[in-house]
């Protein structure tokens, strides 16, 4: 199996209905790559996932996969396979004609996609278990299968779309280093569809960050978490501690932001002039105990200990909520208390504003 490249080229996406799922959008994604598609429900990432196995068709623009516009080419044509959420493993038959399936549909004969499936099962470690129906096997073992089964048809490109979302936190971490593993063994260009950032963050080699219907950036894992390009990924990837105002001074690619909590000093990537409707972004582990050049006292609201590290939250004067996470020191801490906390300029980032995304505080509150 080897993977190919797959290029986007003015893709948009409008239903009959006018609504515009994809705005226009060029996207390379490169051949042997793991690239992930993050981003909030609804935001579109489906929907291209859904077009370059072909189950769509773009409204403008074409799909090129290896260099070949696959305008018009259906899904069964195409050198792409899909793994779906809900997995769709045929109960009754045992795993390894499962795994099979797409083989018996080409016409291979029995013994061949025997040979075949059981080379795959021992790809994916579970070589001993073909004989089993799906459900005698744990949740795990069946996202395998299904992996199993989609690479039988020997695919280019491999589409998965939120395929670890119905597995439990630690069986979803542990199958972020398994889909990694088989990727790499592979070569094949796996496009991962995930609103998670870990899942993201942890096993891609580049991530396109997608909000209504635009792809916002495209990057590495270290450039989206730590130089996002806009409001809307810095506060959607990774947690932080955001503070709105107006700069009043810049130089050196550095600014100062005139806040509610006081003129905070950050870089200034983007050059934004002064006068400049602007957020600072600082990561909460980012920020320290102490008097930093940007400070300011506060009062403990929670200490929340996670073993090795704790997060704090805190309350500036104007009421604003901040979040501080350092290892664990050992510290006993009770809620009201105060202390003065602050951050390094080097370790903000002054962003122009911007549509934010929305914390799950947000949405519980729905």
């Amino acid at each position: 199996m080897r993977g190919r490249d797959v290029q986007l080229e003015g893709v948009s996406i409008t239903y009959p209905n006018g609504y515009t799922a994809v705005h226009p959008t060029d996207l390379h994604v490169r051949a042997g790559e793991f690239f992930s598609i993050l981003g909030p429900s609804g935001c579109g990432k489906t929907t291209i996932l859904r077009a370059v196995s072909g189950f769509v068709a773009p409204s403008a623009g074409r799909i090129l996969i290896g260099g070949a516009d696959q305008r018009g080419i259906g899904p069964n044509a195409r050198p792409t396979a899909l793994i779906f959420q809900n997995l769709a493993l045929f109960p009754l038959m045992p795993v390894w004609e499962n795994v099979a399936f797409g083989l018996e549909a080409r016409g291979m004969p029995r013994r061949k996609r025997r040979d075949q499936a059981q080379s795959l099962l021992d790809l994916v470690a579970l070589g001993d278990q073909g004989d089993k129906l799906p459900s005698d096997l744990s949740g795990g073992q069946r996202q395998r299968v299904a992996i199993a089964r989609a690479l039988a048809v020997e695919p280019a490109v491999l589409l998965l779309d939120e395929p670890l979302s119905a597995l439990d936190l630690k069986l979803r971490q542990h199958m972020r280093t398994e889909l990694r593993d088989i990727q790499k063994k592979t070569g094949v260009t796996f496009i991962y569809i995930t609103h998670d950032q870990g899942e993201a963050l942890t096993m891609s080699d580049r991530i396109a960050v997608m909000n209504a219907g635009v792809i916002e950036q495209t990057g590495t894992g270290d450039e989206i978490y730590s130089r996002p390009v806009s409001a809307f990924v810095a506060s959607f990837v990774g947690e932080g501690n955001t503070f709105h105002g107006r700069i009043t001074r810049t130089g050196d690619g550095m600014a100062r932001i005139d806040t509610p909590a006081g003129a905070l000093l950050g870089r200034n990537p983007a050059g934004l002039p002064v006068g400049t409707p602007a957020i600072l972004f600082v990561r909460p582990e980012r920020m320290a105990f102490g008097d930093l050049p940007n400070a300011f006292d506060v009062t403990l609201l929670r200490r929340d200990l996670e073993g090795a590290f704790v997060n704090f939250t805190f309350r500036t004067a104007d009421g604003r909520p901040i979040a501080l996470h350092q290892s664990n020191l050992g510290q006993a801490d009770d809620a009201g208390q105060t202390a003065r906390i602050g951050f390094a300029p080097d370790a903000a980032l002054i962003l122009p504003e911007g549509p934010m995304a929305r914390t799950g505080q947000e949405l519980a509150s729905q």
